[in-house]
């Protein structure tokens, strides 16, 4: 294990990493709950374990070989954790929006594995742990309360605290004399990751988890029958609007309205209110310019999100975009696009 140290700590990351590819389909299965879980109950026992290993040395063949397989165990949830916050995060954010955030979560990703020999240190496992779990709160509790908001926020953060508190205990009773030690520097390095995680919220820089877009767009109309919608879209749109996401160009007459459709997945038992704000760019102010605010509510659930639709009358043309957000503010998905007169055929599609 000593010569192939390396190779066994990328193997155990990318193990990790398969796994949550290979459980998580939808944020709310109670495998997807059970993975975490797992990850959390390996941290919360293999870090206290391995230092009391540490503190209680000895030459005897089961003890060295406990600490040598320990924190390839700790590498491997938190390879675990960092994937799945990666798949889910990465699902829920808006790239304009969350992107500070997406990258802090890569970073980590990326770093776990070259900071591999560090799994083994005190401070820095304990701290990681305190991430790892206020991440793992933020969407896992609105599961269970069926709210999405500033209190759930907070009621999340005050659970990661309290599971961190009873690690330190456990923390304390194995490895006494190295936790004292250290017991500053851990308590420093958790109050870091909490002013992090509270400063990522209250900027809306945090994707709005457990809510993500399963499918959005702008149409010239959307109409709805039962069981399904249906929208009118322009059919030549370039390549790079298809398949690369560039800002669309619409064809309209003066005063026309057109119509933004969003399906935003939601968690079974969580009811909540979906935003759409309508904004028209400035080019004289160079600002964007609040147009419509909708709101209406949607039920968690169906695999393919809750769908719903709004509508604005274009009253200028140029530069649009309609941001789907949560009641708070933070940012579900962002759907720019560019107006011009004129009129072309539309195509009838089925929206998801």
């Amino acid at each position: 294990m000593k010569t192939y140290e390396r190779h066994l700590s990328a193997f155990a990351m990318v193990a990790g990493f398969i796994a949550d590819n290979f459980f998580f389909e939808r944020i709310d299965l109670w495998q997807t709950q059970a993975v975490f879980a797992t990850y959390t109950a390996m941290c919360f026992v293999a870090i206290p374990l391995l230092h009391w290993f540490e503190v209680h040395a000895t030459p005897e063949k089961l003890f060295q070989r406990w600490r040598l397989t320990l924190p390839f165990i700790i590498q491997f949830a938190l390879g675990g954790f960092w994937s799945g916050f990666v798949i889910f995060y990465g699902r829920s954010a808006n790239l304009g929006a969350s992107w500070p955030f997406l990258l802090f979560l890569f970073l980590i990703f990326i770093g776990s594995e070259y900071f591999h020999r560090y799994h083994s240190r005190l401070v820095f496992t304990s701290v990681l742990f305190f991430f790892a779990l206020y991440s793992y709160t933020i969407f896992t509790v609105p599961i269970y309360t069926g709210t999405i908001g500033t209190g759930t926020f907070l009621f999340s953060g005050a659970i990661a605290i309290g599971l961190f508190v009873l690690f330190t205990i456990l923390l304390r009773i194995l490895a006494r004399q190295r936790f004292l030690e250290y017991v500053w520097q851990i308590r420093l390095g958790a109050f870091a990751v909490l002013v992090v995680m509270n400063v990522f919220y209250f900027v809306n820089v945090l994707p709005p988890l457990p809510l993500s877009s399963e499918a959005e767009g702008i149409y010239h109309s959307v109409w709805r029958v039962p069981g399904a919608y249906f929208g009118t879209t322009e059919p030549d749109q370039s390549w790079q609007v298809r398949y690369l996401g560039f800002t669309p160009t619409l064809h309209i007459a003066q005063g026309d309205p057109l119509y933004a459709y969003s399906s935003i997945f939601a968690p079974t038992i969580l009811k909540t209110n979906i935003v759409h704000r309508w904004q028209w760019y400035d080019p004289v102010q160079k600002t964007w310019i609040t147009k419509a605010i909708i709101t209406y509510p949607i039920s968690g659930g169906r695999d393919g999100g809750y769908r719903g639709y709004s509508t604005a009358t274009m009253s200028e043309i140029g530069e649009w975009r309609v941001s789907v957000e949560t009641e708070d503010g933070h940012i579900i998905t962002r759907l720019p696009f560019t107006i011009e007169l004129g009129t072309v055929p539309l195509n009838t599609t089925t929206l998801k």
